[in-house]
């Protein structure tokens, strides 16, 4: 069982900016991609962003141009830049890690976005 510790939820006024990081407690496990999903309250499980271990990213089209993820290969660490913040990206945010030969994930981290 992999360990993934997130970090940089918060509350934020709208047009603000957060930065969310998700590290692996394990330094030797296999990661193909790495990203985050989010989940607004009473909405389903939506995907965020990903990115492949060779730096492919990957976004929901609702985010592109106001966040950026990225990854610390060497330390098993994925981002997640969050810029130009609106109500809307209020959420719980959750990393996951995709070893190839199945999913782990991380237990969220809030996201509060004020008017």
């Amino acid at each position: 069982q992999v360990q993934l510790v997130e970090s940089g939820g918060g509350l934020v006024q709208a047009g603000g900016s957060l930065r969310l990081s998700c590290a692996a407690a394990e330094s030797s496990v296999s990661t193909n991609a790495m990203g985050w999903y989010r989940q607004a309250p009473r909405k389903q499980r939506e995907w965020v962003a990903t990115i492949t271990r060779a730096g492919t990213t990957n976004y929901v089209d609702s985010v592109k141009d106001r966040f950026t993820i990225s990854r610390d290969n060497g330390k098993n660490t994925v981002y997640l830049q969050m810029n130009s913040l609106r109500l809307e990206d209020t959420a719980v945010y959750y990393c996951y890690l995709d070893s190839g030969a199945r999913l782990y994930w991380a237990k969220g981290t809030l996201v509060t976005v004020s008017s």
